[in-house]
């Protein structure tokens, strides 16, 4: 069974930056869209970010937009979330997720895999 493993999260202040890592447990491991999601305290999870095998296509939700970056690096086998301008409503727990088919999709019931969650906590 595959796992992911995220890591990266903490305690930043408004205005601060965090990346975040989401590293495969298999070598072999290849899926085609890789993506962030989140969740606050009484919320339900939402997307964040995702992108293509390749890295040419990304699409952001746009709370987001121009302030968080998705990337990939496949010899490694892992997804980053480079995280810039934090505000307080960015505080949740980030999932890092994958699936085996390609296509922009933010809907989270269409992704196969899941880490277990990073903290993020943006304080005011």
């Amino acid at each position: 069974q595959v796992q992911l493993v995220e890591s990266g999260g903490g305690l930043v202040q408004t205005g601060g930056s965090l990346r975040l890592s989401c590293a495969a447990s298999e070598r072999t491991f290849s899926p085609d869209t890789m993506a962030w999601f989140r969740q606050a305290p009484g919320k339900e999870r939402e997307f964040v970010a995702t992108i293509s095998r390749t890295g040419a296509t990304t699409y952001y939700t746009d709370s987001v937009k121009g302030r968080f970056t998705i990337s990939r690096d496949n010899a490694k086998n892992t997804v980053y979330l480079q995280m810039n301008s934090l505000k307080p409503e960015d505080t949740a727990i980030y999932y890092c997720a994958a699936r085996p088919g390609g296509g922009t999709t933010t809907s989270r019931y269409q992704y196969t895999y899941w880490g277990q969650g990073t903290q993020v906590t943006v304080s005011s």
